[in-house]
């Protein structure tokens, strides 16, 4: 059998399809089976064409020990790959309530090392103070 490549499409932002990273000037904190998951006054906020802006927040200010790598992976053409985390502690709710990527390309590379929440995988992902 021979093997098979998967060729990416890689798509630049612009203005068909905005991207724009800033940092936070909020502290975010999500929780999970009554555990703080995350805590950090170093969010970045990704706002994408006509999405809703996304809170990435550093890795070091999230408790990696509570989550779990997933098999889950996708593609954003204008991202990247996409890794998947789960958070044990939120149950069948929380599989894949984490996503991260780790080798964004250079127009977001502002997002590499950080992690972003699934807000109805997680019990709460507060902004604010």
């Amino acid at each position: 059998m021979a093997d098979q490549v998967t060729t990416r499409t890689k798509r630049m932002p612009g203005p068909d399809h905005p991207i724009t990273i800033e940092a936070s000037t909020s502290r975010v904190v999500v929780k999970v089976g009554g555990e703080t998951i995350a805590d950090t006054r170093h969010a970045v906020i990704l706002r994408e064409a006509n999405y809703a802006p996304v809170f990435y927040i550093p890795r070091e200010d999230a408790q990696m020990s509570t989550m779990r790598r997933t098999d889950h992976m996708t593609y954003c053409p204008y991202k990247g790959e996409c890794a998947y985390l789960s958070i044990p502690a939120g149950g069948g709710r929380s599989v894949n309530a984490v996503w991260t990527y780790e080798k964004p390309y250079e127009a977001v590379a502002e997002i590499r090392g950080f992690l972003a929440f699934y807000p109805d995988r997680v019990d709460s992902i507060n902004v604010g103070d």
